[in-house]
């Protein structure tokens, strides 16, 4: 008895918060005609009084004082129903039933015929409050005045009853019925597109969340292959130092061995941290496509390796031309790698978008860094890629723009990418030599900004989408 008993009191307690209450739920204007929906209410609701007055007054015989009261309470219900929906159903039922049993002493033996307990314009009245409410508020909260509603027009016809009337209370049960489940489907509709665009909205912020990660862990990939080479390099040139020299002190070993243990010990968390980034596909370190076994351990592609992959389109059918400008210095293994990355994405994206176009490669070598400009023309051939479209693109390709700007950034340069006046596309890197940004003083010049500004033309308003 105890579990029955709390579970009525759980039930007439939700019951009482879904009912008893004034709380707002104010019907949302339309977009295109923002307040057409609740003119149209409300001339219903002025329709409603109106009608109901000649209902209450003349057919009901209620008098022209308290007739006029009720039809005006009714009409105001339905114009409430925009705002509080369940205070309105209130007050319209209420209505209902004081004017039923009001009108109920003339029914009795009078020989007319009149509609009972709900009369025309009531129905419309009720049926257009059940349906702002089955607009707005949950499933459950329409079940139970539908229910009340119904059990109020049962007790009435039913229970109560008058004489010489037409009945009402099937039609009317029928009708709101209907407009509660029309109004809960409107809102189920309404609700379940919201949601869709809110998925849509969070699906593609996960998905540019997820690939900026998965660039940056292919990054991470090629960073772990630079640094644990010079980890390597460390141990060894620090096992070999004493025996350049002639009869090294004890503390010149000790240091000597401290350093070598010490880069050992670097060396091996790093493979452990960053072990599991390593690349997918050791057969292709180089992103050529190549399926000729290359080593997976063999070293990150430099500049070096920069004919190798103009090859690789221009056997695919792409025109390709190289130029290099300046006396190459010696670059860190990270800038070269970043160059090689930027050329072979933007060699993939015109493969992929500019078929039987010319393709130019320019490297400029300058005091202060490293400048690329990859400029394709308009595509010849419009339609599917051709063969081998697809193999120019190695690891941490296929992002665009991301992963160019992400490699730049990382060593303080720059990217930007934006379509030729001729229909073709342009992407312009800058590197710096050292693979740093350089700050400047206020008393120094702008160093290698100036030459930033003549190697970056502003482009046009392009968003971040290859070509």
């Amino acid at each position: 008895m105890d579990g029955v008993e709390k579970r009525l009191t759980r039930g007439l307690r939700v019951l009482r918060e879904d009912l008893w209450t004034l709380r707002a739920a104010p019907l949302p204007p339309s977009v295109w005609l923002r307040w057409l929906p609740h003119g149209l209410v409300c001339l219903v609701a002025f329709a409603v009084a109106v009608a109901n007055t000649d209902q209450f007054v003349q057919r009901y015989g209620l008098g022209p004082q308290f007739g006029l009261l009720c039809a005006t309470a009714q009409g105001v219900a339905v114009a409430l129903a925009l705002w509080r929906p369940v205070p309105a159903w209130w007050l319209s039922t209420g209505v209902t039933v004081v004017v039923a049993l009001g009108a109920r002493p003339m029914l009795l033996g009078s020989g007319a015929e009149r509609p009972w307990p709900w009369g025309p314009a009531s129905l419309v009245g009720q049926c257009l409050v059940l349906f702002l409410l089955a607009l707005r508020l949950p499933t459950r909260v329409s079940a139970e005045v539908l229910a009340a509603t119904a059990l109020l027009t049962y007790g009435l016809e039913g229970l109560i009853g008058a004489d010489s009337y037409a009945p009402t209370g099937v039609l009317g049960v029928a009708l709101f019925a209907g407009v509660t489940v029309l109004g809960t489907a409107l809102r189920g509709r309404r609700e379940a597109r919201h949601q869709l665009v809110e998925q849509t909205g969070i699906t593609a912020e996960e998905r540019a969340r997820r690939t900026l990660l998965e660039e940056r862990n292919r990054i991470a990939r090629e960073l772990h292959d630079v640094v644990a080479h010079h980890m390597s390099v460390i141990s060894i040139q620090a096992q070999v130092a004493p025996h350049l020299v002639e009869n090294p002190s004890r503390e010149l070993r000790e240091n000597l061995d401290g350093i070598r243990q010490n880069a050992l010990e670097a060396l091996a968390e790093l493979r452990r941290v960053l072990g599991v980034l390593r690349s997918e596909n050791p057969d292709d370190p180089y992103g050529l496509g190549a399926t000729g076994g290359a080593a997976a351990d063999a070293p990150q592609p430099t500049l070096d390796h920069l004919d190798a992959l103009i090859e690789n389109p221009r056997a695919a059918g792409l025109d390709v031309v190289s130029e290099v400008r300046g006396p190459a210095p010696v670059y860190p293994p990270g800038v070269q790698l970043s160059a090689y990355r930027i050329v072979q994405e933007a060699l993939s994206n015109a493969m992929r978008h500019a078929p039987g176009a010319r393709v130019r490669v320019e490297l400029t070598h300058r005091p202060d860094g490293l400048c690329l400009e990859i400029t394709n023309s308009r595509p010849s051939r419009p339609g599917p890629r051709p063969a081998g479209a697809d193999a120019g693109a190695g690891p941490g390709m296929g992002h665009g723009l991301l992963g160019m700007r992400e490699r730049a950034a990382m060593l303080g340069g720059r990217v930007t990418a934006h379509p030729t006046l001729h229909g073709g596309f342009c992407v312009l890197a800058f590197l710096p030599r050292d693979g740093t940004a350089r700050s400047t003083g206020p008393d120094e010049g702008t160093g290698p900004a100036d030459g930033m500004e003549l190697f970056f033309p502003d482009p046009p308003p392009t968003g971040d989408k290859t070509p």
